[in-house]
């Protein structure tokens, strides 16, 4: 069995471990351990590292070694030779295949993440690009086309569907708790990791937040929240890429199963940003935040969405106008709960607006409301006329009813008159109250003008209504010429 596990070992990696053993300018001098501890390892313990690490790869020390038993000045090389012995990598769908090795590798893993959260001396360069090879090769990967959520046409779909586990995760979840120790412990320094943590690595971590397991994107948002706020260098890069996966998101394929994790990330680095903001800051949440509001799947990621929006407004509140713009060029027809949810959002927005930035904005946002008022589908409805119950929400159309009430009232009387739903009925009655106790003298004449308009529709179909008559009655009066007898018969 360990010889079987020995043929896995890629020829590639031990190489590299042979280069840190030979240069001394590595810190991985193997010179200084032919005395001490590490020759006092049993042979019956010498045999079995051999059978799955080979010799000429093991750093002149043993690495089924435990950290304890070996001189301080020699625990980084044994970091580094433990590290490599978990560049193994081994086929979890099969649970009976490789047990001893897998055991072997766990704890170790388990050795390393000990290790590394114990104030360990400095990382040696060597110890970061290996920390980095490690966990690159247990980490990156492409996951297979059965492993996506093909299926799923709608945000519910999406929230009925139960999520894929990774059968490996007993082993990727110890190598990403190593890594967010790693990227976080006080003896990694930045300039020094930066070189390895680069702009490839980083790509690699973001498109592992596709996985289909909640755990492993709960793991990676940690990760990648912490990468951002130690390397500063890389913060723009960062932010770029995120932006990439949004827009392919939104424009290309609408699935991506990580969309709320890095909105989430997002929202904490945007409490960070300086005033005035930046013109890249106000483009990503025109180009990328609000188009956000488009997929179906939008319920997935709503609240993490919506936090992102409120987090750019409280920064700079004269946002809101376009962001309303862009809720608005984006409203939904004909999803409902969508529809719901936007709602909720414009109500959000006005609890924080100012009045010169409503009054920028108004005109449509009312005609909006108007129409959802008069949705057929009670919920929307409901939803909309709620608006009325926010202090804000009333002082705003108090101070501006002139322009308001006219838009909305004629939405009102509809109802009012014949909406099927009781609840919708009885809320319209409410705002139609409020609405005459607020002004009277306009809204007595707003009844007049929609009396008016009402009237004046009722005639134009009544005169539609005659024409047709008479151009029927024309038609029948008119002989069957010999081509209009074969069509006839036809």
């Amino acid at each position: 069995m360990w010889k079987q596990f020995l043929g896995k070992l890629p020829r590639k990696s031990q190489k590299t471990d042979q280069d840190f053993s030979r240069n001394p300018n590595l810190g991985n001098n193997s010179s200084s351990l032919g005395s001490g501890r590490a020759n006092a390892t049993s042979p019956a313990a010498k045999r079995a590292s051999a059978a799955v690490f080979p010799a000429c790869a093991i750093a002149g020390i043993e690495p089924l070694l435990a950290f304890k038993d070996v001189p301080t000045s020699e625990k980084m090389n044994l970091f580094i030779s433990k590290l490599s012995l978990c560049c193994v990598v081994f086929d979890f769908t099969d649970p009976a295949k490789n047990t001893q090795e897998k055991d072997l590798k766990r704890a170790t893993l388990l050795e390393l993440l000990d290790f590394v959260s114990q104030n360990p001396p400095k990382f040696s360069e060597p110890a970061v690009l290996a920390s980095c090879k490690m966990c690159s090769v247990n980490l990156f990967r492409v996951f297979p086309p059965n492993c996506r959520s093909n299926n799923a046409s709608s945000g519910e779909n999406e929230n009925d569907d139960e999520p894929t586990f990774d059968p490996a995760w007993s082993h990727l979840q110890i190598v990403y708790d190593f890594l967010l120790k790693f990227v976080t412990s006080t003896s990694l320094e930045a300039k020094v990791a930066k070189k390895y943590i680069n702009h490839s690595f980083i790509l690699k971590i973001i498109d592992l937040f596709d996985s289909e397991d909640p755990r492993e994107r709960d793991c990676l948002k940690a990760i990648l929240h912490r990468i951002y706020g130690k390397f500063m260098v890389h913060r723009p890069f960062i932010r770029k890429s995120l932006s990439n996966v949004f827009y392919r998101f939104v424009f290309e394929t609408e699935k991506h199963n990580g969309i709320a994790e890095l909105l989430e990330i997002f929202g904490s680095v945007i409490t960070g940003f300086a005033l005035p903001l930046k013109e890249e800051h106000k483009i990503f949440l025109s180009r990328a935040l609000i188009p956000l509001h488009k997929p179906k799947s939008l319920g997935v990621y709503f609240q993490q969405l919506s936090y992102c929006v409120s987090q750019f407004i409280e920064k700079e509140p004269k946002l809101t106008s376009s962001v309303i713009r862009g809720l608005l060029k984006y409203w939904p027809i004909t999803n409902s709960q969508k529809e719901v949810m936007f709602l909720g959002e414009v109500e959000e927005i006005l609890e924080v607006i100012n009045m010169a930035e409503f009054q920028k904005i108004m005109v449509p946002l009312f005609w909006r409301l108007g129409r959802c008022i008069n949705s057929y589908h009670f919920q929307v409805a409901e939803r909309a006329l709620f608006l009325w119950n926010n202090d804000q929400v009333i002082n705003l159309i108090a101070h501006n009813r002139q322009v308001i009430l006219p838009i909305v009232f004629p939405a009102l009387e509809a109802n009012a008159q014949n909406h099927w739903n009781q609840a919708v009925l009885n809320l319209t009655l409410n705002v139609r109250k409020m609405l005459a106790e607020m002004d009277d003298t306009l809204f007595l004449a707003c009844i007049s003008n929609y009396k008016e308009e009402q009237e004046r529709k009722n005639s134009e179909v009544e005169k539609r209504k005659e024409i047709w008559e008479r151009l029927e009655n024309a038609a029948s009066l008119q002989p069957i010429t010999e081509n209009t007898a074969v069509l006839v018969t036809r």
